[in-house]
């Protein structure tokens, strides 16, 4: 079950909401959305829900002893070695086996692994707990139900954001839902539909034509389209399911931390990191990077850190070596930017606008295309400004004006034009707030709309 979807805009989630906002008591909101979650996982994952509470369980267990024992780093590090066992199993198994199968070390015959959607997220969120009780940064949470609560709530349980233990373990107990925050909940809800559905979705049908054809039909002006079109389409696609992750929790009284902002107006790839998936980067730094020793212990442990982080970023994002390559490749420019780039990109604010775009539309061949000598190829076509043959294909065989319409719109809305408005007259306020309203109401008509309709509903996020 997707948010985007006809079964949870429809049924589930105002079954929920009108649900939890009937109940009083705070013990028994828990309870609703406890069970709302598991039957949420359980609706596409079937048996596999029984994984989350076991996760759940592991966690539970292990933070209770690491904060009742003067063993603190043992349970601590079974803790974290059963939880990366789970993911490693699930995730990593399968193209362990067979990248040794590959190269002929040792020959396994296993059966498919399903991957449990949002393995990586829930995982995490586990490996957060324990590591903030370790760290005395929050308490041990003794209710079982309270912590599987924490770990399985459905806004963040597919695809994040990754919610740092610390950060919600108050709101589990001390929470309220006022009409402000419920309203900008709601506000923040269809926005991120909007996004997802009536931005993504046609971004990727445009995209998956131009990067499903054959190479050779087109020429450089294409390639570029299509990965234009596909970099619009993930940050869109993400961004709007964490603009509807976020609206839900604060439907529900919690606060979640901001996922993006306008990762497309940075200026280096370590300003990129600063602005794309969050609380994925701050994580790393949190529980990988500075642990590891960050910046504090000279140049060349900084790099290797960097290194080491991306390099675990990219394989966070899949089982693959296009993947791995990906994480290398950002590792990479994080490392020159350090050594020499900075200087370069602080002077010249054109130039540094157009190298960073310039790295994640490669960053995001290597994301989108997962054969490494497809890869090579479709960096080759985007160089090819003089064809030794004219292309079958030109840019007008993918485009109609629906397409043009929203590629328009969605580089436009990559740039926080709002923060060049100042409206200070009252009169003004209170005409705005009608004219938000009414575009609020005529995006929600439209995505449901098209919910209803359009059968091309992909999330790309939804298989990490």
């Amino acid at each position: 079950m997707v948010f985007s979807s006809v079964i949870f805009l429809f049924f589930f989630f105002p079954v929920v909401l009108f649900g939890y906002y009937l109940i009083k008591n705070i013990t028994v909101k828990n309870v609703l959305l406890l069970l709302s979650s598991l039957l949420f996982y359980a609706w596409g994952e079937g048996i596999l829900v029984l994984l989350v509470v076991l996760s759940a369980f592991i966690n539970y267990a292990c933070g209770y002893f690491v904060a009742v024992t003067n063993r603190k780093k043992l349970f601590l590090t079974i803790g974290v070695i059963l939880n990366l066992s789970l993911l490693i199993y699930y995730k990593y198994f399968g193209f362990l086996i067979e990248n040794l199968d590959h190269f002929k070390f040792i020959h396994i015959h296993h059966a498919t692994i399903i991957l449990p959607i949002g393995i990586s997220f829930f995982t995490f969120h586990g490996l957060s707990y324990l590591i903030d009780i370790y760290r005395g940064t929050s308490k041990v949470q003794k209710n079982f139900f309270n912590l599987l609560l924490y770990i399985t709530f459905f806004p963040q349980l597919v695809a994040g954001p990754i919610i740092r233990y610390h950060d919600v373990a108050d709101q589990l107990l001390n929470r309220e839902s006022t009409v402000d925050k419920t309203a900008e909940g709601i506000r923040r809800f269809i926005i991120g539909l909007a996004k997802k559905i009536l931005i993504a979705n046609q971004l990727g049908a445009l995209a998956d034509q131009i990067l499903n054809t054959d190479l050779n039909l087109y020429g450089y002006k294409v390639a570029w389209l299509g990965i234009l079109a596909y970099a619009l389409q993930i940050y869109y696609d993400f961004s709007g399911y964490s603009d509807m992750a976020i609206g839900m929790a604060k439907m529900f009284g919690f606060e979640f931390l901001e996922n993006f902002n306008f990762p497309y107006i940075s200026r280096s790839i370590r300003e990129f990191w600063s602005r794309w998936h969050i609380s994925l980067s701050n994580w790393f730094r949190d529980y990988l990077y500075i642990p590891l020793g960050g910046s504090r212990k000279g140049e060349f442990v900084t790099y290797r850190n960097l290194i080491i982080v991306f390099f675990l970023t990219g394989l966070w994002h899949g089982a693959s070596w296009s993947f791995i390559i990906w994480g290398f490749y950002h590792g990479f420019f994080m490392v020159m930017e350090r050594l020499f780039l900075s200087k370069y990109l602080d002077r010249h604010k054109i130039f540094s606008h157009l190298y960073a775009l310039t790295v994640l539309f490669f960053s995001w061949v290597l994301f989108r295309i997962e054969d490494f000598k497809q890869d090579l190829l479709f960096f080759r076509k985007m160089f090819s400004f003089f064809p030794a043959k004219e292309s079958k294909l030109h840019v007008m065989a993918f485009m109609n004006s629906e397409y043009w319409l929203v590629l328009a719109i969605a580089i436009l809305l990559c740039i926080p034009w709002q923060r060049f408005v100042v409206i200070k007259k009252p009169v003004l306020t209170g005409v705005m707030s009608y004219v938000q309203l009414v575009f609020l109401i005529s995006i929600f008509l439209l995505s449901i709309m098209s919910v209803i309709t359009d059968t091309y509903n992909p999330f790309i996020y939804y298989r990490f």
